[in-house]
């Protein structure tokens, strides 16, 4: 199996985590595996043109260069990846601060959203 494919079968499975997490009511952990199944998703979709970055923000960088300021998603698409890295940021490493289950449910709807949309992105390039 080529990085990609594995890249994309993470992105689901932290995915179904966030959901499991979410319903639990772990909400800053859901908010994380939600922005890293983007991530991998993200990560999946510039490798298909390849390119490659070693952080988080490169890549959403290079994600906003590629495939929202090119029109291949809509420009929400890359909001979203902004959105649930910063709630990733907050719900990892502040004190005090805790992700709201309004906040983690709207980011991994987010999120669904954003591994629904690169697939289909994905199917188009390959």
């Amino acid at each position: 199996m080529n990085e990609i494919e594995d890249l994309i079968k993470k992105a689901k499975r932290y995915i179904e985590s966030a959901e499991l997490l979410l319903l639990n009511g772990d909400f800053d952990s859901s908010v994380s595996r939600g922005s890293y199944a983007m991530f991998f998703m993200a990560e999946a979709s510039l490798l298909m043109k390849g390119l490659k970055s070693s952080s988080h923000k490169g890549v959403i960088s290079l994600f906003g260069e590629h495939f929202i300021k090119t029109a291949l998603l809509k420009e929400e698409i890359g909001k979203n990846l902004e959105k649930g890295y910063d709630s990733r940021q907050k719900g990892d490493y502040s004190t005090g601060l805790f992700v709201s289950g309004k906040e983690a449910k709207e980011r991994l709807e987010n999120a669904t959203d954003f591994i629904i949309e690169l697939e289909k992105i994905l199917k188009q390039i390959k």
